[in-house]
């Protein structure tokens, strides 16, 4: 798929998830690995539009969404401003961020070069695979 100046290139399966925050229902997440020529800025500029697109309202932080697409690495790149850090700054502490990431990519590195497997459990509770993307 290509979609103004984004072309994705690996997508993880689906998983299952205990919602994070209030009481809701499970949350359906997963990872693509993309490729563009966006500056991460407008990427993330891109991907709020996106979520507009599709319906996306905001509510109560952390709580029921149509759909939330977060700018998880960019590159190798660190990058902290008032509108985007990167990595994402929850990224090793969620195991449904970083299951999917390594199912795409086993030997992922943080921007330190620290293999991001060593922030994961691979049969964390809360996290269970619901189907592929295939």
């Amino acid at each position: 798929m290509r979609s103004r100046g984004i072309q994705v290139l690996r997508v993880s399966s689906v998983y299952e998830t205990d919602a994070v925050g209030p009481p809701q229902p499970d949350f359906l997440n997963a990872v693509a690995e993309i490729e563009t020529s966006l500056p991460a800025a407008d990427l993330l500029a891109e991907l709020k539009e996106i979520e507009r697109s599709i319906g996306r309202r905001h509510r109560e932080r952390w709580g029921p969404r149509e759909i939330d697409l977060d700018l998880l690495l960019y590159d190798d790149q660190v990058i902290e401003d008032s509108n985007l850090t990167i990595p994402h700054p929850e990224i090793t502490r969620r195991a449904f961020v970083m299951i999917p990431l390594l199912e795409i990519d086993p030997g992922l590195e943080l921007p330190t070069g620290e293999p991001l497997s060593v922030y994961c459990d691979p049969d964390s509770p809360g996290v269970r695979m619901f189907g592929r993307m295939d």
